[in-house]
């Protein structure tokens, strides 16, 4: 017979990622009583599956190539990687895909933890079924934290679930390189699994529906990334729909728009992210299954003043750390609510604007590509009068230092009315270090005037900065 008990807490946090983590430290921080429910790894896809993972395969992928651009250094690292030892230190950080640690550490700030499905059961009340049947009703007295996130999203294929192809959760777990990996899609996941994986053995495809790769940023990225892959051995294909897929005597073939065959050992399919919100209540609540969740700058869904979506299940900023930035001002603003104190400034603890203007993302490829803030094609679009200044890193001494022949470009976007930046783009070896000094600019809605007095180290790859001043003040 089923057991069921009822339990009652302050906030009832649903998922047990870096989100739904960061929101509990802040509310038992603030000395709420504080449920955390998760039906898999404490930890959450970041940890196990996402941004650990993946960056401990792509960084002796990065570390290589960059040593290969330095005379005296070149010569010794023109051998292949050790696969297998970089997927032992990429085991490592996921602590072979066991949570013990995470577990231990929310033990450690006071909250309980249920291991279950949770789905909401009307306003306020979470009901927990656990892997042995057992259940468990929450009640919150004053908040749920919705912080399920998102999973990976197929095409709609005939006999896709047939061919079992990768997403990203497989291309960061594999145990073995492919012999041949073909990477459906031209974003972040794609373009970052096609640079690991070419390294670590793979003979990897590419195939893009649309006209290049990364083309949430300045064109100019998905140009150098995609000149990137291809001088490490990858065929890079734009324009190129796949038709149909199956697996034959465990080959995958696929078929193309254009009508060609191809062939594979795996194939992976980078095409996007839907929220995992079907199945965890919402119509109880008056909410519709699967969709993405409105909030205000509080992080409060909208028509609501009890129930909270925070990171991926809102869509404001589909990034870890975004998303950890939201859980700790919906934490502060779940506990000013429940003392009663009112959040008077728009940059107050309790209000979340960073994901308006400046969001910053790294893409981990060689060469990096990082931004913050709007393309300037988003800014036309959003009616700033604006103007884009462009610099090559060739120009900067710190650049040449870096590495030979290193190529990169920047670009930021100047707001013609008020003097500030609108956003920053960087690409080449390394960037991702400078894109915090762009947060900080365009965050901080600092002058162009005032940038001449932040004076960059010489001889860095920061004179970027003073490169693309002299570009806006010259022309």
């Amino acid at each position: 017979m089923t057991e069921t008990d009822s339990n009652a807490y302050d906030v009832v946090v649903l998922g047990a990622g870096p989100v739904g983590e960061n929101v509990a430290d802040r509310t038992r921080a603030a000395g709420l009583s504080t449920a955390v429910v998760e039906s898999e790894l404490v930890g959450g896809e970041c940890s196990y599956w996402a941004c650990m993972p993946s960056k401990a395969l792509l960084r002796p992928v990065i570390a290589r190539a960059d040593a290969r651009r330095l005379p005296g250094l070149s010569q010794a690292v023109q051998g292949p990687l050790d696969t297998a030892a970089v997927l032992a230190r990429r085991n490592g950080f996921t602590g072979d895909w066991h949570d013990d640690g995470q577990v231990r550490w929310i033990e450690s700030i006071g909250a309980d933890l249920y291991r279950g499905h949770g789905r909401l059961a009307g306003p306020r009340t979470v009901e927990v079924t656990a892997p042995d049947g057992t259940r468990h009703t929450l009640t919150a007295r004053h908040a749920v934290a919705v912080c399920t996130g998102t999973r990976a999203q197929l095409p709609d294929l005939p006999g896709l679930a047939d061919v079992r192809p990768w997403t990203s959760r497989e291309a960061t777990s594999a145990r073995a390189a492919p012999a041949r990996l073909i990477v459906v899609g031209g974003g972040v996941v794609a373009t970052e699994m096609a640079t690991a994986w070419q390294a670590l053995g793979s003979q990897v495809t590419v195939l893009v529906r649309g006209k290049g790769l990364l083309n949430r940023m300045e064109p100019f990225a998905g140009e150098l990334v995609a000149e990137g892959l291809k001088e490490a051995g990858a065929d890079v294909r734009t324009g190129t729909s796949v038709e149909s897929v199956t697996r034959e005597n465990g080959t995958v073939v696929v078929t193309t728009g254009s009508g060609e065959r191809m062939e594979a050992d795996e194939i992976l399919f980078a095409t996007g992210r839907v929220p995992r919100t079907d199945d965890i209540g919402l119509d109880t609540v008056g909410l519709e299954p699967g969709t993405w969740l409105p909030v205000d700058d509080s992080l409060r869904v909208t028509g609501t003043d009890w129930l909270y979506a925070v990171g991926d299940a809102n869509h404001r900023a589909l990034l870890t750390h975004q998303g950890k930035y939201q859980a700790r001002i919906a934490g502060a603003a779940i506990a000013a609510r429940v003392s009663g104190e009112a959040a008077t400034e728009p940059w107050s603890a309790h209000t979340a604007t960073a994901d308006h203007a400046a969001v910053p993302q790294v893409v981990f490829t060689d060469p990096e590509a990082a931004a913050v803030g709007l393309s300037l094609a988003e800014a036309e679009q959003a009616g700033h009068r604006v103007r884009a200044v462009d610099t090559e890193f060739s120009s900067v001494a710190g650049a040449g230092l870096y590495a030979e022949g290193y190529r990169g470009r920047a670009r930021m976007v100047v707001d013609l009315d008020d003097g500030t930046l609108r956003g920053v783009t960087f690409v080449g070896p390394g960037v991702g270090e400078l894109i915090h000094s762009a947060t900080v600019a365009v965050a901080g809605q600092v002058p162009v005037g005032r940038l001449w007095h932040a004076v960059p180290s010489y001889p860095t790859l920061s004179e970027v900065w003073l490169r693309l001043l002299e570009a806006y003040r010259d022309n």
